[in-house]
């Protein structure tokens, strides 16, 4: 049986406030902007094919209350990114830290809570990372 050959396109973030997700997203980031308008934005990320969608959450909080999901964003120069970032005024939750499993990682949130990792994987990206032990 064939497997399915598909690969990840977008991401939609459902935010309260879609200028100030796109302030941080475009101007902290460093995301590109495709297409703005009211109540919408998506934008491709500097150096990959995938592309992140703003959309305004109708009817209440936007859905980080649930923690259900973490953006995870690579980049080979993490430590210079988050010291630009920390200038720019973004706090962190950790700042970069090699973790159990040999990745560099940074966290912190973006306007709206949803909680985002700032890693360097390198060739690690597609290498089993721990072994189970049973």
């Amino acid at each position: 049986m064939a497997r399915p050959r598909v690969s990840l396109n977008h991401v939609i973030i459902y935010v309260r406030d879609v200028p100030a997700a796109l302030r941080f997203y475009r101007d902290k980031l460093g995301f590109r902007v495709i297409e703005s308008m009211k109540g919408y934005a998506r934008l491709r990320s500097f150096g990959g094919g995938a592309t992140i969608a703003l959309h305004v959450s109708k009817g209440g909080p936007a859905p980080p209350e649930s923690r259900q999901v973490v953006l995870y964003f690579e980049t080979r120069d993490l430590d210079r990114v988050c010291r630009d970032l920390a200038q720019k005024g973004v706090r962190f939750d950790q700042v970069p830290e090699r973790m159990p499993w040999g990745w560099e990682h940074a966290y912190l949130q973006d306007p709206d809570g949803h909680p985002i990792s700032l890693y360097w994987a390198g060739r690690k990206r597609f290498q089993k990372t721990m072994s189970m032990k049973g």
